[in-house]
């Protein structure tokens, strides 16, 4: 129904004289217009002006926007919930805890690794490797660090006669007792995941470079038996080295072997051979000379053969220290497990280390080790049953 309320008596669109009940209609009471006033005016009071609602919506509008993103720029653990206060913070995956509980309950299984492993390789080409160079054994080297020490035997020498062990210590040569060893990666995987009460009670712990300890014995524990090194990647703090029992020199180059020599004897490096790190390299591990070893060359040289199965460019490879320390458990223990390895490529922002906070993005810058390579060689030993992933990534 149209109603005619609107129309003007006085200005009618063609300039006749509106209808009686045109007229009428369109002829307002008083009572009427006294509503209308009001209304109009209670609805300036309510409506706000243009401008102070366009300053309102604009504070509105932060006020949402800073609720939403600010959190997002913390750290997630930083983030603090009411769970984190009463019982601390959820692992990160309780299946994987759980079985890692499960193999640690379990009795220690001799030679466990060893039936497992000459099924998924014929050629025993990865066991029965000496694990370090020892004085009573001379060794004739036919390539060049770091797969072999040809052209440094004269800081081989040296290096060794600092040295008042080269074998193996009296704690890992224990005939007939079933050893477990667990090689603690630096993977950002192992973020979150709980294991350091488990990994703190394996026979051997072996870990890598400069990997911390301290502050993060949560996820990685706090002892450890062996750590792989070579001098520019050697911990910096004393603290590192509170729960140490061994370190062991990868050799990359004759002046390594120069360094172990200075650490052990307290006698500085000159200058001029300081020049020749890529960068600064500690002075002095607090350990007793007896406490150092050299790692054989061997064992990187015959983990490159292998990885070299499972590359798509063939040459002398160089493993990484993690591929070489996996190799290096498999000569020492009956039972190896794995903890922090397996870099996830297809997320290239997830963590690189679990120690900090540089993503995953940061390895496609690398040329030298071939990860691909790698990965698909430990998966074997996983599918394999030689080792155990504890914290699944492989």
């Amino acid at each position: 129904m149209v109603t005619l309320n609107h129309l003007s008596v006085e200005d009618p669109d063609d300039g006749s004289p509106l209808l009686p009940e045109a007229a009428e209609a369109a002829t307002p009471t008083p009572v009427f217009h006294r509503q209308q006033r009001v209304t109009k005016t209670d609805s300036r009071e309510f409506f706000l002006s243009r401008s102070e609602n366009l300053a309102f919506s604009l504070v509105l509008l932060i006020g949402c926007y800073s609720a939403i993103l600010i959190p997002a720029y913390f750290p997630l653990d930083k983030v603090v919930t009411l769970s984190d206060e009463k019982i601390g913070p959820v692992p990160k995956d309780l299946v994987l805890l759980n079985q890692s509980a499960s193999l640690l309950s379990g009795p220690c299984q001799p030679r466990w690794c060893l039936n497992h492993f000459k099924p998924l390789f014929c050629s025993a080409s990865l066991l029965d490797i000496p694990v370090f160079v020892q004085q009573d054994r001379p060794v004739h080297w036919d390539l060049s660090p770091p797969l072999g020490l040809q052209g440094s035997e004269e800081h081989l020498a040296l290096a060794l006669a600092s040295l008042p062990q080269s074998g193996l210590p009296p704690s890992l040569r224990e005939e007939g007792s079933c050893r477990r060893c667990v090689v603690v990666g630096n993977g950002g995987v192992l973020h979150g995941s709980h294991l350091g009460s488990h990994i703190d009670q394996y026979d051997i712990i072996i870990r890598l470079n400069n990997a911390p300890v301290p502050g993060f014995e949560r996820d990685a524990g706090f002892r450890t038996t062996i750590r792989l090194i070579y001098p520019e990647g050697a911990p910096h703090s004393a603290k590192e080295y509170k729960k140490t029992t061994m370190v062991a020199l990868v050799v990359f180059k004759s002046l390594d072997l120069d360094w172990l020599t200075s650490v052990i004897t307290k006698k500085p490096l000159s200058f001029w051979s300081k020049l020749w790190f890529w960068r600064e390299v500690v002075d002095d591990i607090p350990l007793k000379p007896e406490n150092f070893r050299i790692l054989n060359p061997e064992i990187i040289h015959k983990t490159g053969q292998v990885l070299q199965k499972y590359a798509l460019k063939q040459g002398n490879m160089v493993p990484t220290l993690g591929a070489s320390a996996v190799v290096m458990a498999l000569q020492l223990c009956d039972q190896v497990s794995l903890a922090g390895f397996g870099y996830d490529m297809q997320h290239p922002e997830a963590r690189l280390h679990y120690y900090e906070t540089i993503r995953m993005s940061a390895m496609k810058a690398q040329v030298v080790h071939d990860i691909s390579a790698e990965k698909l060689f430990l998966r074997d030993l996983v599918a394999a049953g030689a080792v155990t992933d504890l914290t699944g990534a492989l």
